[in-house]
């Protein structure tokens, strides 16, 4: 981009030449665009062969992307690595690292200084923050995991929350290999989850859990007979 360039209207122009410049060059090494329509690549970014960059999907910075992954649509990609055959859908990602084989998306975010290693499927409306998640681990959707190491082969349920922030400083959280958290499970760091061990749907944990344990802090479930009907809080819908 030339900053001599005095319009809008010139600065538009050259940005438009120097956007084909780029994405002509990414096709002639094996990149593929279906459509360019939003699409913002930084000079420096490295994208490997046989791979489809989708609408709406900015690159930027030192960015490296693998061979034959599909990036986008509506993604945007920072100061990062992605390793091959990885899917990056609707997603941010800064600063951190995808090993090959990645799925993850639509609408997450991956957060500086996280890495996410091979074979990881991460659903929707994930957050992840400067933390490690071992191979093959499951983070299906509505999870936040912050300043944790997550082992192998590890399964979240949906609405679970790392707790890694006490109002004064971060804390670490630590599971194991093969662990189950179980659905809207808080884990409040510093904690560790043992190998194998599970979470009961619903349970808060504060403190460490043991190898192949179970975690569970629900209440009995009680069932209150006609207690609408007592209160009169009946309503006509």
């Amino acid at each position: 981009l030339n900053m001599m360039a005095k319009t809008p209207t010139e600065i538009l122009t050259m940005n438009a030449a120097a956007r084909t410049v780029v994405m002509k060059k990414l096709c002639d090494s094996g990149v593929e665009f279906i459509c360019t329509d939003g699409i913002i690549i930084d000079p420096d970014v490295v994208i490997g062969e046989g791979t489809k960059i989708l609408p709406g999907t900015i690159i930027r910075g030192e960015t490296v992307i693998g061979k034959n992954c599909v990036i986008g649509p509506n993604s945007y990609i920072e100061n990062s690595k992605i390793g091959d055959g990885t899917e990056v859908n609707s997603t941010q990602i800064r600063s951190s690292e995808l090993g090959n084989g990645v799925k993850i998306g639509p609408w997450s975010q991956v957060r500086p200084g996280s890495l996410i290693h091979d074979g990881c499927k991460i659903g929707d409306y994930v957050e992840i923050k400067n933390s490690e998640i071992g191979p093959r681990t499951a983070v299906a959707h509505l999870t936040y995991i912050g300043d944790s190491e997550v082992g192998e082969g590890v399964n979240f349920g949906c609405g679970c929350c790392v707790a890694n922030f006490n109002g004064k400083t971060k804390n670490h959280t630590k599971i194991g290999d093969h662990a189950f958290i179980g659905c809207n499970t808080n884990l409040i760091a510093p904690v560790e989850i043992g190998s194998y061990a599970y979470t009961a749907a619903g349970t808060t944990v504060n403190k460490n859990v043991p190898d192949y344990a179970l975690a569970v802090s629900r209440e009995p479930l009680r069932i209150v007979e006609n207690w609408v009907k007592d209160r009169d809080a009946i309503k006509e819908r």
